[in-house]
């Protein structure tokens, strides 16, 4: 026994020597308002911003799980919110005289953080040995982060102080000596530019059946515009949205998209965004296109709607195949994201991606955000090939 703790002994010492320290894992402290914090940012995107709605929804919770104690309250809450500069008063003019609550610029900033953190961190890192484009490009970015050496990486991407580490660790109380084992390089993304267009529907049918398909999709934009901003800042991102009509909106206006009583103008959405990227200097381009309907709805010469929502009408989807034919020839890709299960939405996909040679994923709502993000990277990669 005694030779068992003197054995114990010794490894904590060389563990301590190494840098290593094992603990028993213990959950961070949350302070109630971070823990009320964490849930009002999945309300307020499910509330497009409505800030009253959310606070109404986090009181109903609170009654049913106790989150809140006398010691800390839903007003304690709402008053952090306030001196953390979260929310904002603001006098509406309309004449009520009652100020109204607004989301400030750094709430926006945290639902986009709070978004790629959901979607993006759950993606698996890919594996080792991703190697240097023989192209000539603009060069790489460092990561901060290290892959073991493998044959293809270039012998000058070496990091010798982590490899020279390594090997220390490895030849402790022995010969310092460095192998390939020990050689890492450091993780880099090329500085070419993508500029994307993300398409999200907003038809009436994005909240029908008790289904809400527009929250994930605004997660999905909101996350992928926090990740291109700070990963991929060559890179541009415009999001527009497509009912009877299609328009752009601005970054910050994410959190408050709501569905309308629309058609779905899928002509309308290609034009426009095929309009914002030929006037894109940079020659890699694609769309994103997150629709739950078929095409039912165009924008007529005298300024009225052609609308028809009961199976596929020839008229409507012939100019959408148009627009698909028009973007390949252009040598832009659509990539399509099909939130429902609809025989006639599957049969219109299924020869929009053929007249485009793009993509097409059958999904549900969970792992729509993933789904996105792996064919983001992989676009990127192929431009590269």
């Amino acid at each position: 026994m005694k030779r068992h703790l003197e054995k114990n002994e010794l490894m904590k010492i060389e563990n301590e020597r190494l840098g290593f320290l094992f603990k028993k894992f213990k959950p961070p402290f949350q302070t109630p308002f971070e823990k009320l914090f964490e849930i009002f940012k999945e309300l307020i995107t499910h509330t497009s911003g409505d800030f009253d709605e959310a606070i109404d929804w986090l009181r109903e919770l609170d009654k049913e799980y106790n989150l809140t104690n006398e010691d800390y309250t839903i007003n304690d809450f709402i008053e952090d919110l306030l001196k953390k500069s979260y929310i904002k008063m603001k006098n509406p003019n309309d004449g009520s005289g009652k100020n109204k609550t607004e989301l400030t610029a750094k709430t926006e900033k945290l639902l986009r953080e709070h978004a790629l953190k959901q979607i993006f961190g759950k993606l698996k890192r890919s594996g080792n040995g991703n190697h240097q484009t023989q192209k000539i490009g603009q060069g790489s970015d460092s990561t901060g982060e290290f892959k073991s050496y493998q044959f293809g990486d270039g012998i000058e991407k070496i990091a010798i102080t982590e490899s020279i580490k390594n090997s220390q660790i490895r030849s402790f109380n022995s010969e310092f000596k460095l192998t390939n084992e020990d050689l890492v390089v450091e993780n880099t993304f090329f500085k070419t530019q993508m500029s994307t267009v993300l398409m999200i529907d907003i038809s009436h049918s994005m909240i029908l059946y008790g289904e809400d398909r527009i929250t994930p999709a605004k997660k999905v934009a909101m996350a992928l515009a926090e990740l291109i901003t700070t990963r991929y800042p060559k890179d541009t991102l415009d999001i527009l949205v497509f009912g009877n009509d299609a328009k752009i909106i601005k970054l910050k206006d994410i959190p408050y998209l709501q569905v309308g009583p629309y058609h779905t103008n899928t002509v309308a959405g290609l034009e426009l965004g095929l309009d914002i990227l030929r006037r894109k200097k940079n020659t890699n381009k694609q769309i994103f296109m997150i629709t739950d309907g078929k095409p039912s709805c165009l924008n007529m010469p005298d300024g009225t709607y052609y609308k028809n929502s009961v199976g596929l009408d020839p008229f409507i989807v012939e100019k959408c195949y148009n627009k698909a034919r028009l973007a390949r020839k252009l040598q832009i890709p659509i990539t399509t994201f099909m939130i429902a299960q609809d025989l006639h939405l599957k049969k219109f996909v299924q020869k929009f991606t053929a007249a485009n040679k793009g993509k097409a994923f059958f999904t549900g709502l969970k792992g729509l955000g993933e789904m996105i993000f792996e064919d983001y990277e992989k676009n990127r990669r192929k431009k590269l090939e």
